[in-house]
């Protein structure tokens, strides 16, 4: 596959591809970590819009406008865009939490009564340890956060053993989602999925510290509801290492849409819902 370096030094590919394994909805791509891959095209924080369901193991091509921005196609359809975010989520949390409190709300949320995406990369408890990323998140009690732990393993991280800059998108992305659902209280008939996310990692903004975490890391992942709009959620997530500093943090946008045919939407969320989110 072809590869070109971007003006941070990053390789990126320029025929983008997305292996069955890091899915969402049956048949395509998670949006998290989709983002994450579109993203490594550009520097600093960068908002990703999904357009279409990214399909799986299908080449797309991806597009420079000569503005900073990007367009990600297949066979003509836009799938993807992505331009960089003047300023990105910031790199805290709304409230402290310890290890405790999230190791308690693990897998509490309502979404696993009966989930809509059990075989999702991220969330997914049909996902079994080295496959999925197996982020099950659930509300602290008596707190408006959502919270669980992760330990990444060997297959997400880097020749270096750090965690790779897509893995850290995609683990920010259900949280978020399943913390704004719930919080709207939505009925059981109804399925969000990502239309926006803009993310700041923590390496590429020159902040302390600066790494991502490393295999077998204790993190947590926290996430916040921040509103609603029509069916237009947002939501808020924090990615923490072992000590508690804040590594990675997004803003999202979601889609609430039909759970009959939750792989249909394609809408796009017009820039005046943008807010910094997907």
């Amino acid at each position: 596959m072809a590869h070109s370096t971007n003006s941070g030094g990053r390789a990126a590919d320029l025929a983008l591809l997305i292996a069955p394994r890091f899915c969402g909805p049956p048949g395509s791509g998670n949006g998290g970590y989709v983002s994450g891959r579109v993203a490594a095209y550009l520097d600093g924080p960068v908002t990703v819009t999904l357009r279409k369901p990214p399909p799986l193991d299908t080449p797309m091509a991806v597009e420079r406008d000569g503005e900073g921005a990007l367009r990600v196609t297949h066979d003509g359809t836009l799938i993807a865009e992505a331009t960089p975010a003047e300023a990105g989520p910031a790199l805290e949390v709304p409230e402290p939490l310890s290890a405790e409190q999230a190791h308690a709300a693990a897998g509490r949320a309502a979404y696993y009564n009966d989930p809509v995406f059990p075989g999702c990369f991220v969330c997914g408890m049909g996902r079994g340890p080295g496959d999925g990323l197996r982020i099950f998140p659930g509300r602290v009690a008596g707190r408006p956060l959502w919270a669980a732990p992760w330990t990444p393993d060997e297959s997400v991280t880097d020749d270096g053993g750090t965690v790779r800059e897509e893995m850290a998108w995609a683990a920010l992305d259900c949280p978020g989602g399943i913390a704004a659902a719930e919080a709207a209280g939505l009925s059981g008939d109804t399925a969000i999925l990502l239309g926006r996310m803009t993310a700041t990692l923590a390496a590429r903004v020159g902040a302390e510290p600066a790494a991502l975490p490393a295999a077998g890391d204790q993190c947590l992942v926290i996430a916040w509801p921040e509103g609603r709009d029509g069916r237009k959620l947002t939501a808020g997530s924090a990615l923490l290492g072992p000590d508690g500093a804040v590594l990675a943090a997004a803003s999202t946008v979601w889609l609430t849409m039909s759970r009959r045919d939750p792989a249909s939407s394609g809408e796009p969320v017009p820039a005046s819902h943008a807010g910094g989110a997907s």
